[in-house]
């Protein structure tokens, strides 16, 4: 019962991050920064990558590594946006680190999309498969792209 409950929490709560993600970085891009926005989404990214250790495992899997990655963006865009005000070099982690954020984000979602949907889950079952590696490769190009919009585009007031 606990961990289904924990389930939802975490995937609703993975979504909800998902969205507000998307809403900053549309920030990002029109060079506009609302602290409590992205409050929200810093809070319900660290809740998706922390509550992740919750779940049985046996061992250290892919996913553990990928909040462990999400977890030290977090720990330098943090600081840039509510420390040292996104001046400087820290405007480019602020603006790199929520895109990465994002990003790693989607990263895991595309994941558990192959995993839990049949359709896609017969063209990569072991997710080592070229739809896979295509959908997630397209993921980074984008990713990255918004990534550099956003770098130099965003100049906080």
């Amino acid at each position: 019962m606990f961990l289904s409950l924990l389930v939802v929490i975490h995937t609703l709560v993975s979504f909800i991050s998902i969205f507000l993600g998307m809403i900053v970085l549309s920030d990002l891009l029109r060079s506009e920064a609302r602290p409590q926005l992205s409050g929200w989404f810093f809070a319900t990214a660290l809740f998706t990558s922390l509550s992740g250790f919750a779940f049985p495992a046996a061992a250290f899997l892919p996913s553990h590594g990928v909040a462990i990655v999400a977890l030290l963006v977090l720990a330098l865009t943090l600081p840039a946006r509510y420390r040292v005000g996104m001046l400087g070099i820290w405007r480019v982690i602020y603006a790199g680190g929520v895109v990465a954020s994002v990003y790693l984000l989607l990263f895991v979602l595309i994941a558990q999309m192959f995993t839990r949907i049949p359709g896609l889950n017969a063209l990569a079952p072991t997710l080592a498969e070229p739809p896979f590696a295509i959908a997630q490769g397209l993921l980074l190009l984008v990713s990255a792209g918004f990534g550099l919009l956003a770098i130099r585009r965003f100049r906080p007031a």
